[in-house]
């Protein structure tokens, strides 16, 4: 048999180099049996050959091969290296972080609370003022320009800053923070070091113009690390209520400005305060710089402007050349005739130097005031009707010694108290309306009739009872927030707002007696399952709408809405609960507290530009993202960096998100309140005729008609068992005496 070379090149290139040397071996084994007589001289030495470099190439791979895999060892060594450095340096960074920003796909924690205590209207801060030279005043403008939070302050609110702080000096290892207590100024350092630490560890060194502390400023939050002087230390600091101050006054005074400039307009004089500040809340502030033409005589005419600082020059085209007419300045505003009519400029108005305006396009205005038909706010009857409290039934019959905890049936804390929540103001316990076996044999026969008529008439077996204790509430400043909500609990009748049955007070604890909702949180579910389907977000929102149409129509913004204070009732309907930081309040007015929770909060309330009814709007827009996507859309480990989110105003969109829901979030999320989907001249009818809702049946929704798609979420068993569980609280509160709970 005559040799060929393509035999073997077949070989290698069908199988491996090692099974092509096997296949030849044999093939030739075959040969010498069989064609003895037909091979030729030399073949072999050839195949000899062959198979030596065969195995030589073998060999070479199998070196290959161990290299490759101790060089991709060794890169997994190098990039764990890497991630360990880059989590380092993260913590050295921002010490107060747990985590990196938007790890997670859903968010995992309860959300923070934050009460401000109330504003000092009085608080002296002329005094505190302390004279800096050119270059403090440098330092100090750089290091707040740069800080991540400050730096969203105007020109007028750093330069209140810098004129009101005040110069505090440390020894050498004296403590500035230390790590755990409650924190009320910030700090800019002069001149010196000083070193962070966290739980011992050493984090990073603060230098000349560094800030920390800032968050205290805003509320009183708890210190996350210590920061001690490393050598003699100067340092500019500031005060929680001086801040406040400055920023709230400053605000109130711009907003009355506002208001005086606005009825000097001849087009807008019929228009009432109401209105008038619902126009303040929709127009935006713009700068225009030396020479630069505001409006174009001649131009299609759609804004009108207020001017606050600077001079205009006003203009007029004769034979070719601008003919000055007149200068206006702060106060005097001009194109109030766009807003109403289809008009052209007839002058054109320039900066002369710089100029700062406010300014509200035809669009706006139209959305915000229906100047055609003007549907005028009557605040009294609706003060009126909000303090005429509808007298409970039960009330009169319920008594706090007869109601006894439920306890655990089963589980690791069988026996214990059923806790169905705890948060940052108290705990919530399950009672039932029944009589313990334990209840004191005097009391009245009638009580329990009473109690079996509730029950029939509630359609349930048992309350859920918030109890706080009436120390912390004096501690956090909190008196009036309770006793509000005590209040407007009592008056609301409401099928998507939980009912109060009854109040008490001992001299530990104040106590509310609240209708059961037995299928748990709206943050319990969305925890469980990642995120919502748009039916069911739609129907959680539907219910939140129809509520807050009803606290609006009384004259009551809510002002904490999100999925932990949303409640599922055995029907899978929607009602909200907590109204610690629910407010009264007169259309066209404005407050200034620093309540709600962080990733809810509406940038009026960070900004302490005052804020109304438009902030549960925003809110809204928020719920209405978490529930689709699963975390909110501004989030973060360390709340100042949530407060600049929330001023950059930035959403970002998952992919799978409707148009219509995208839609819907936006218009609610509009950074100027008087924008806001629900805010404008229709008011709530707005949002329920958005398209993201067409299929939604708002009458049959209010008469509880509809099959609510959420009720496969909750889940059957112990009437406790939609809810987290919470070991038992074994301290008791400390007792309270200064007499804030009088008549509670």
């Amino acid at each position: 048999m005559k040799t060929s070379p393509h035999c073997y090149r077949r070989c290698k290139c069908i199988l491996s180099l090692q099974s092509a040397s096997r296949v030849y071996e044999k093939w030739q084994k075959v040969g010498r049996i069989i064609f003895v007589y037909y091979k030729p001289a030399g073949m072999e030495e050839q195949m000899e050959e062959l198979r030596q470099q065969l195995e030589k190439q073998c060999l070479i791979n199998t070196e290959l091969h161990r290299q490759n895999k101790d060089l991709e060892q060794r890169l997994q060594e190098k990039e764990k290296l890497l991630q360990e450095l880059h989590t380092q340096y993260h913590d050295i960074e921002f010490p107060a972080s747990s985590g990196i920003d938007n790890e997670a796909e859903f968010r995992k924690s309860r959300a923070a609370v934050i009460a401000s205590e109330p504003i000092q209207e009085t608080l002296d801060i002329l005094k505190s003022r302390v004279k800096k030279t050119s270059s403090e005043t440098a330092l100090i403008v750089k290091s707040i320009q740069k800080n991540d939070f400050l730096s969203r302050l105007d020109d007028e609110q750093i330069a209140m800053m810098v004129d009101l702080l005040e110069t505090l000096a440390i020894a050498r290892g004296g403590e500035v923070i230390r790590e755990g207590s409650e924190g009320d100024s910030m700090y800019i350092v002069a001149a010196g070091e000083l070193l962070v630490t966290q739980s011992g560890r050493d984090l990073r060194t603060l230098t000349g113009g560094d800030v920390f502390g800032e968050l205290a400023i805003l509320y009183n939050c708890k210190r996350t690390a210590t920061v001690k002087a490393k050598t003699e230390v100067r340092l500019w600091c500031m005060e929680r209520q001086t801040y406040r101050t400055i920023i709230t006054n400053k605000s109130k005074k711009k907003r009355e400005q506002l208001l005086g400039f606005l009825k000097t307009s001849r087009t807008l004089k019929d228009l009432n305060d109401v209105q008038l500040s619902k126009i303040i809340d929709s127009m935006e502030e713009v700068k225009y710089q030396n020479k630069d033409v505001i409006v174009r005589e001649g131009a299609e005419a759609n804004t009108f402007y207020i001017i606050l600082k600077g001079e205009v020059l006003v203009t007029k085209n004769v034979n070719g050349l601008q003919k000055p007419i007149r200068r206006m300045g702060k106060g005097e505003h001009f194109g109030e005739q766009a807003l109403i009519r289809e008009v052209l400029r007839t002058a054109t108005c320039t900066a002369d130097g710089p100029v700062t305006c406010f300014s509200i396009d035809k669009e706006v205005f139209e959305e915000t005031i229906p100047v055609e038909h003007l549907e005028l706010f009557d605040d009294s009857k609706m003060l009126q009707e909000a303090r005429a409290p509808e007298k409970s039934s039960l009330g009169s019959t319920l008594r706090f010694k007869d109601l006894v905890p439920v306890l655990y049936q089963e589980g690791r804390y069988q026996g214990d108290p059923v806790t169905l929540g705890v948060g940052g103001f108290g705990r919530v316990q399950l009672v039932p309306p029944t009589f313990s076996t334990n209840a004191p044999c005097c009391c009245p026969r009638g009580l329990k009739d009473a109690f079996l008529q509730m029950t029939t008439v509630n359609h349930g077996k048992y309350y859920a009872m918030k109890r706080v204790g009436k120390k912390h509430i004096v501690a956090k400043r909190q008196e009036e927030h309770m006793l509000f909500e005590k209040k407007i609990l009592k008056a609301i009748q409401c099928d998507f707002i939980v009912r109060l049955h009854a109040a008490f007070k001992d001299t530990r604890y104040i106590y509310m007696v609240m209708e059961f909702c037995g299928g748990g949180e709206i943050w319990t579910k969305l925890k469980e399952v990642g995120r919502f389907d748009e039916q069911v977000a739609v129907f959680c929102t539907a219910c939140v709408v129809e509520a807050y149409a009803y606290l609006h129509k009384k004259s009551i913004m809510y002002r904490d809405l999100k999925p932990e204070n949303l409640m599922l009732d055995v029907r899978g309907y929607v009602k909200l609960v907590d109204f610690g930081f629910a407010r009264e309040m007169v259309r066209g007015e404005k407050t200034y507290s620093f309540v709600g929770t962080p990733e809810y909060m509406a940038p009026e309330i960070i900004k302490n530009q005052g804020h109304d009814f438009a902030v549960d709007f925003w809110s809204l827009g928020i719920l209405i993202y978490e529930l689709l996507v699963g975390s909110p859309p501004f989030s973060s480990s360390e709340p100042q960096k949530i407060y600049a989110k929330i001023l950059d105003g930035v959403l970002n969109y998952p992919p799978y998100l409707s148009e219509a829901a995208k839609s819907i979030i936006s218009k609610l999320c509009r950074p100027r309140p008087g924008q806001r989907l629900g805010n404008t001249k229709n008011g709530i009818k707005d949002v329920r005729h958005h398209r993201w809702f067409s299929n939604m049946n708002w009458h049959k929704l209010r008469m509880a008609q509809l099959d609510a798609p959420t009720i496969r979420l909750i889940r059957k068993g112990p009437c406790y068992i939609n809810f987290d569980r919470f070991p038992q609280d074994q301290t008791k509160a400390e007792e309270e005496f200064s007499g804030w709970d009088r008549d509670f």
